[in-house]
């Protein structure tokens, strides 16, 4: 089965409204039956001075956002408010539906995440299905627990929003690679390309090839998930 992977790769601003407006122009450049990922909270950065304008221009955003979803898969991850308590939050878009959601568990202590979100919980983190490929998440900072990744074992298609500093370059792109090749699987990184961030979105194969630009806004590759039982029948370590 041949699919478009893509990772979005592009500047979180302050004004809001251009951010939605750079990740609408891209996601309209998209092809039909791609698979997306977006940044880490690219529609509004973790505005902690803005939080609430933030929750609220989120919701504003995926309503439109939606709408350009017809024949694609896309995962972007947003502001949100459950219960009074705060999330960052990854939703899944197909078909113009909301078919996936999943609350970051692990917030980042360098970042004051903690000081303003509430954490999701472990189990939240599944493997869930969508036209017949399994697909698992791990937000940014979550990939450094080596336990978490027995989670996501199994899928096809792991996710990776991140907004990851440009200092620990090699963290995120070692882990990365390291996840695609322990799961046999593929891997979509996307990463935030503020200054202070590390850039680089990827698409990583169950062998370990990286498809990677630190430049582009839209990294593609076309890709057989065949690669992925032919990658677990050669090398089998318990993967089905």
């Amino acid at each position: 089965m041949q699919k478009e992977f893509i990772s979005l790769q592009f500047k979180t601003k302050s004004n809001f409204d251009k951010n939605l407006k750079k990740l609408k122009s891209l996601l309209e450049f998209t092809p039909k039956h791609s698979i997306i990922l977006a940044p880490e909270v690219s529609l509004t950065g973790f505005c902690y001075d803005r939080f609430d304008e933030g929750v609220e221009f989120s919701l504003k955003a995926i309503s439109e956002i939606r709408e350009l979803t017809e024949d694609k898969i896309f995962a972007i991850t947003v502001l949100e408010r459950i219960n009074g308590e705060y999330f960052n939050i990854l939703k899944v878009f197909h078909n113009k539906r909301l078919v996936y959601s999943q609350k970051k568990y692990k917030l980042f202590p360098l970042g004051d995440e903690h000081k303003y979100f509430s954490a999701g919980k472990e189990e939240g983190i599944k493997i869930f299905e969508i036209d017949g490929v399994k697909f698992a998440v791990l937000i940014c900072f979550e990939i450094r627990f080596s336990y978490l990744w027995e989670r996501v074992k199994g899928a096809d298609v792991i996710l990776v929003p991140a907004m990851w500093g440009s200092s620990r370059r090699e963290h995120f792109e070692t882990l990365t690679k390291a996840l695609a090749i322990t799961n046999q699987c593929f891997v979509i990184a996307s990463n935030s390309a503020n200054s202070n961030m590390l850039k680089g979105g990827s698409i990583i194969t169950p062998f370990g090839t990286v498809h990677k630009s630190y430049d582009k806004n839209i990294i593609s590759s076309n890709v057989d998930l065949k690669e992925i039982k032919k990658m677990r029948k050669y090398i089998n370590i318990g993967l089905n």
